[in-house]
């Protein structure tokens, strides 16, 4: 046996004791036959990477045509080896999946072809499942050796990662793919971020983890006495969730890290329900935390019991606890049952979603991908189901439906039948009747009445309060069939009206090719969708006038007079050259100031503009309002710098952080200890729980900036800080 695959059937009789090796090691053979000449971007052999990929897959215990195809995945596309050949060599399934890992492959991505890659993959995993799960674990290797990459390659990648293919590895259960997906991308796009989470992960954990042994003792020790048998152990933390549970809780860092998460396995669903009494015995229960998962489980077959209890100390401890098949199922996904098999709800044998199984979603989206139209809305509408919980509600008849939370009597009636929702007309819930923008909650039973009359369709006013993308698609699907003509001219119109209201220059901002662009931007194929989708209500007029003033620079940045923008330091009795720090060539008695737009310090290379009645501004040679002076060369004069002892001046920094509370009067605390002065400060915070601050302030000596800057960066969440000339900062 070649000695490079004995990692590899190691995993395998792990795994699947029957699986067949010398087919594995054949496939091994001709791949690494056909990619003999050529080499990976770091010099590695090329065969490296099909050999990774087949044992990612062996580790999550795929059947051994998985592998075949894992090792081949490459061979049609990138050497002369045909399918035909490969059809021949290893038989129809192996070929077939080779075949749609390929066919994927040679979708380019970009954003007008990213929804229509993410409509070949659910046609492609509809036909056999295990093709998406090579596909996971080819990308999987990928970005761990992504570093090989030019920079802009591993951003497309990444973000492709972080939106896509973890998202997909979600849904079809395979939680371990998954968070290293996210957080291997997670670190490429966002670098300073996820070094300041780790950093603020590696300062607490020798605490917590003495905390999180005490809770593991005491659970151990309650389940021995009561003679469960049970493995207990601590949940890992995986640093993107923890960002991402700071964006949508919007909680401190210190709030989610604190939360000590426990994982119990069992060996039966008895020992399950038997274990959470013994740990509610122990320690109270929190109100409203506990969801049992495995009387229903989630869209991804995802079995456990969650509660949170209040442990040692008062500190919360979220427990999950689940079998041992439940927990490979829940690391595993679509990918564990081929080693149990036995358990009911999963694909069949042959890797095809089985009727009535637990993959349900799949069928679902297959039907959005037939009914919607637009790749674009597609893909929003998928990214919005894979993101958020679920309620689970009952029809009259007992039928479980899962739905997006917060969602509505309507969201309802689309998921029983389109035609229910087209025609509803009112609902009533445990018996009650409700208003149709209700929110429905966990165990509701929803009865929906409908109306008989031929004209009977959805109200535009349920698009403000649907949740389910199939709710929202098929209302809006309602009115662009009928509207569509009415709704150009109406979004034309209103773009016009947004635009003279402000006073705004109508033909240079609604030109075809501004118009083009900016409809590219926002994901429309034609000026005539953006016109549709602005008279729809899918885009508000003013935020497509703002994107158009944007695109142009800004109205007013044409006009700007920058000599008159830039304000004096303050200085200090000094108002001559000397007290800027700064000589004028030939005349020392000239009044001299620092421009605020670029804050010139010692140091940097400087040149001189002549104001109208206010002297000397100086300004850095590389600021960006330069340009526009150079267009006066007779304004323009030679300076030197010359500081004195009583010199003050400005200058400009960013600091980036992670937001949380208290954090602006941890800078401004740093700050005012390194004895400077701050003149001003602005703090704006992204979606994404980054804050960007921005403060000026007075220094003697510039080389003490350094100090300053080394301060801010040490505060806890402070992830970057520079200095920032004004004009290009």
């Amino acid at each position: 046996m070649n000695p490079v695959l004995e990692p590899l059937f190691r995993t395998v009789r792990a795994t699947h004791p029957k699986a067949d090796l010398r087919v594995i090691e054949h496939a091994y053979d001709v791949a690494a036959y056909h990619h003999r000449d050529q080499k990976r971007k770091s010099g590695d052999p090329y065969i490296t990477h099909p050999l990774a990929v087949a044992t990612i897959l062996a580790e999550l215990g795929t059947d051994d045509e998985t592998l075949c195809a894992a090792l081949l995945h490459d061979t049609v596309e990138d050497t002369a080896y045909s399918l035909d050949e490969l059809r021949g060599d290893f038989g129809d399934t192996i070929a077939s999946l080779v075949d749609g890992v390929t066919k994927l492959d040679k979708v380019k991505f970009g954003d007008a072809a990213q929804a229509e890659t993410v409509r070949k993959m659910v046609v492609a995993m509809s036909r056999d499942i295990r093709v998406l799960i090579i596909k996971l674990a080819d990308r999987l290797h990928n970005m761990r050796t992504m570093r090989y990459l030019p920079e802009h390659k591993r951003h497309q990648k990444s973000r492709e990662t972080l939106e896509i293919f973890a998202p997909l590895a979600h849904r079809l259960g395979m939680n371990t793919i998954k968070w290293e997906l996210e957080d291997l991308a997670f670190a490429m796009l966002y670098p300073k971020r996820y070094d300041e989470i780790a950093r603020m992960v590696s300062e607490r954990a020798p605490r917590r983890d003495l905390f999180l042994q005490e809770v593991i003792e005491k659970v151990s020790g309650d389940l021995r006495d009561a003679k469960i048998r049970a493995v207990v152990k601590g949940r890992p933390k995986h640093y993107y969730s923890v960002y991402q549970k700071m964006i949508a809780r919007d909680v401190a860092f210190d709030d989610i890290y604190d939360l000590v998460g426990i994982r119990v396995l069992v060996d039966s669903v008895r020992d399950c329900y038997a274990a959470l009494g013994t740990i509610h015995a122990r320690w109270n229960p929190v109100p409203g935390r506990f969801k049992d998962y495995i009387a229903m489980p989630k869209f991804n077959m995802y079995q456990s019991l969650h509660t949170t209890v209040i442990g040692p100390e008062g500190k919360p401890v979220e427990l999950q606890i689940r079998t041992h098949a439940m927990h490979h199922r829940a690391e595993y996904g679509v990918a564990a049952h081929w080693k149990y098999k036995e358990e009911v709800g999963t694909p069949g044998p042959t890797g095809k979603v089985k009727p009535g199984s637990d993959m349900a979603w799949l069928r679902q989206l297959l039907d959005w991908q037939k009914e919607t139209s637009d790749p674009g809305e597609f893909l929003e509408s998928l990214r919005f189901d894979l993101s958020v919980s679920e309620v689970y509600v009952f029809t009259p008849k007992g039928q479980v439906i899962a739905l997006p939370e917060g969602s509505t009597p309507v969201d309802f009636a689309y998921a029983v039948h389109t035609e229910v929702g087209h025609r509803c007309i009112g609902a009533r819930v445990n018996g009650r009747l409700v208003p149709l923008e209700s929110r429905l909650g966990n165990g509701d039973t929803v009865e929906i009445f409908t109306s008989k009359s031929p004209d009977a369709g959805p109200s535009r006013d349920w698009l403000k309060f649907v949740k389910s993308g199939r709710a929202r698609n098929k209302i809006r699907q309602w009115f662009s069939k009928e509207r569509r003509e009415t709704a150009i001219e109406a979004g034309k119109e209103a773009i016009g009206r947004a635009m003279r209201k402000q006073g705004l220059p109508l033909q240079r901002l609604m030109s075809t090719e501004a118009l083009l662009a900016l409809a590219r931007d926002l994901r429309y194929p034609d000026v005539s969708a953006l016109y549709a989708a602005v008279g729809e209500g899918h885009i508000a007029a003013q935020a497509v006038v703002q994107k158009l003033v944007a695109s142009i620079g800004g109205v007013e940045s044409a006009e700007e007079d920058i000599a008159e923008t830039s304000l004096p330091t303050r200085l200090r009795g000094r108002p001559r050259g000397g007290g800027a720090g700064v000589v004028v060539a030939g005349d020392a008695d000239v009044w001299v100031r620092l421009s605020k737009c670029c804050t010139p310090v010692p140091g940097d290379e400087i040149v001189g503009f002549v104001t109208r009645g206010h002297g000397v501004s100086v300004h850095r040679a590389d600021c960006t309002n330069v340009q526009q002076l150079k267009s006066q060369p007779d304004r323009l004069v030679e300076v030197s710098w010359s500081p004195s002892d009583d010199s003050v001046f400005l200058v400009a920094i960013q600091v980036e952080a992670l937001d949380r509370p208290r954090l602006l009067s941890d800078v401004t605390r740093t700050l005012s200890d390194q004895h400077v002065n701050i003149l001003s400060a602005s703090v704006t915070t992204s979606r994404d729980r980054v804050a960007i601050s921005k403060f000026t302030f007075e220094m003697g000596d510039p080389k003490h900036l350094g100090h300053v800057l080394k301060a801010v960066r040490g505060i806890q969440g402070v992830f970057d800080v520079y200095r920032v000339s004004g004009a290009s900062g």
